[in-house]
């Protein structure tokens, strides 16, 4: 009897952590309709403490990389998020480059999956983001407003 007491007492408590794991992803997919600014993508981010505030990577062409928090869940179109990125001209919140900026505003998500898993999932959502490749298993889904 003492170890089905405890056996429940386990199962109950990983359930109690799988729901608070569930309870905290944040999904992205609404901001990712490429009808947006970086900027307006990002600050949200940043005030919750959903992502750093410091950019772990500033590209040549001045996309800035920013890591989720230690803890946050960040989801875009069902993939775990690996990095948000973004850059807007003039904004405060963006590292400039050494070379020219991708654009005026431009932002993405950065996912854990196979470009065309992504791709089909995205556009089954009605976003019209770019989709690319960066390595194994990391897809880039990019909105360019210029």
């Amino acid at each position: 009897m003492k170890s089905l007491v405890q056996a429940v007492r386990i199962g109950l408590f990983i359930l109690i952590a799988a729901s608070s794991a569930q309870a905290s992803a944040y999904a992205l997919d609404a901001q990712l309709d490429c009808k947006s600014t970086a900027h307006a993508f990002i600050a949200p981010l940043q005030e919750n403490h959903t992502i750093e505030t410091t950019p772990m990577r500033v590209e040549t062409n001045s996309i800035n990389a920013f890591k989720p928090t230690h803890g946050s869940h960040l989801t875009a179109f069902d993939f775990g998020v690996f990095a948000v990125v973004g850059y807007q001209k003039n904004d405060a919140i963006f590292k400039q480059g050494s070379g020219e900026p991708i654009a005026d505003s431009a932002y993405g998500a950065v996912v854990i999956g196979r470009e065309d898993s992504v791709k089909e999932k995205v556009r089954a959502a009605g976003s019209d983001a770019v989709i690319r490749h960066v390595a194994p298993f990391i897809t880039a889904i990019f909105c360019n407003n210029d």
